[in-house]
């Protein structure tokens, strides 16, 4: 096993203030670059028997001010709506309230999924959250995969693809320029700027979750960082992972920038324990995404764009909840700090250099263990992790 990781803990500065008056951000010093964990918020009640929305509600968000006051980098948070799953329907919304809550932190999207809004509103609020948080903002977008959430606000999941190829950088130009205009058959948009106008630069700030081969070329066309989520052994990932790196070099002619990895952790002192309850919680939480996205439904053979879910819906069919839940227990970060540290090292050594979002409340962790696990790993991991440094990044000119 080797010897146990130790660092000295301390925060690192962030430099995120602007000068006055300037549109991006001042560039950061190369010792400043390290690794950025955030922590990921769901807002799940699937597993708490009988707990209501506001309990929910209240323990993720007492969660996400603990994190910020131990020296995560970002808080994240999905979009969802209407199930125990998970419930944010409007993460805009609860950044612009955790701006001013926490305001040393970086605040993110995981994410806005496009088909359910109107691109328009989307720049308009994006831009406006980055104003007041002062470019601390970091904006990802998904297309969606729930049909029960698509089927809820009137639309189908076949104009999925469709609607995010067009609605998507749409708000990507509105955000670097100011104005917003397309053609496209989804959002005819006649040019108009933006008010408040974007004063940031959004470079290295845009994110979109991609796991099919569809959602990749999409991701790497925008130039977006590539955001995936740990469900299955990342061996299993590494093609999409490279054709992501070789679509984005043909692109933009220079590298892509590391993944950011939403993760789904349990840290415990002792090492027998820490594996019975991460087994448990998780696979409470792969039960709930059998059930929220129908996983073993027919639906994604027959819905375009969903091939990958359609693969994945096979293999869940054949190995069962049990399966699913051995290749999450592969795949997520769990154990005592030792042995989170060294399998995140080695998922590290695999895909290079990464972001991560560390959920610690999900498949019915109580409260207490989830403040703890998180306490635990703030100690012992998050330094550990932000002393790895990676490439400086560069601000746009």
């Amino acid at each position: 096993m080797g010897a146990p990781y130790r660092i000295a803990a301390g925060r690192r500065k962030r430099g995120l203030t602007p000068p006055s008056g300037t549109r991006t951000l001042p560039p950061k010093n190369a010792q400043e670059e390290a690794m950025d964990v955030g922590l990921m918020m769901l807002f799940s009640s699937y597993g708490w028997d009988g707990m209501k929305d506001d309990q929910v509600w209240a323990e993720d968000i007492r969660l996400a001010r603990l994190a910020a006051d131990l020296g995560f980098n970002v808080l994240w948070s999905a979009e969802h709506h209407f199930f125990d799953y998970s419930f944010c329907p409007d993460n805009v919304q609860l950044m612009t309230w955790l701006a001013a809550k926490c305001p040393d932190i970086d605040l993110g999207t995981a994410a806005v999924i496009l088909p359910w809004h109107d691109p328009l509103r989307v720049a308009e609020q994006v831009a406006m959250l980055d104003l007041l948080c002062e470019g601390r903002l970091r904006f990802g977008m998904g297309r969606g995969l729930a049909r029960r959430e698509f089927t809820a606000f009137r639309g189908t999941m076949d104009e999925s693809r469709t609607r995010f190829d067009e609605a998507a950088p749409m708000i990507v130009e509105a955000l670097r320029t100011g104005f917003m205009e397309g053609q496209g058959p989804h959002y005819p948009q006649p040019r108009i700027e933006i008010r408040p106008r974007p004063k940031y630069s959004f470079d290295d700030r845009i994110y979109a979750v991609a796991s099919s081969e569809d959602s990749v070329q999409s991701c790497a066309k925008l130039g977006a960082r590539m955001v995936m989520f740990s469900d299955r052994p990342w061996q299993m990932r590494m093609p999409s992972i490279e054709l992501n790196r070789k679509l984005h070099r043909e692109f933009h002619g220079k590298e892509a920038p590391g993944l950011m990895i939403v993760d789904f952790g349990f840290c415990w002192p002792d090492q027998a324990e820490a594996e019975e309850h991460a087994r448990q919680y998780m696979y409470k939480f792969v039960e709930s995404n059998f059930h929220h996205y129908e996983l073993l439904g027919e639906h994604f053979a027959t819905v375009k764009g969903y091939d990958a879910y359609a693969q994945k819906a096979e293999i869940a069919k054949k190995s069962g909840l049990g399966g699913a839940t051995d290749g999450f227990m592969k795949a997520a970060a769990w154990g005592t700090p030792d042995r989170m540290l060294r399998e995140i090292e080695a998922r590290r050594a695999l895909v290079g250099d990464f972001e991560m979002a560390m959920s610690f409340r999900f498949g019915g962790i109580p409260i207490d263990k989830a403040e703890a696990s998180l306490r635990l790993f703030a100690k012992e991991c998050l330094p550990v992790l932000q002393s790895w440094g990676r490439p400086s990044r560069v601000a746009a000119e």
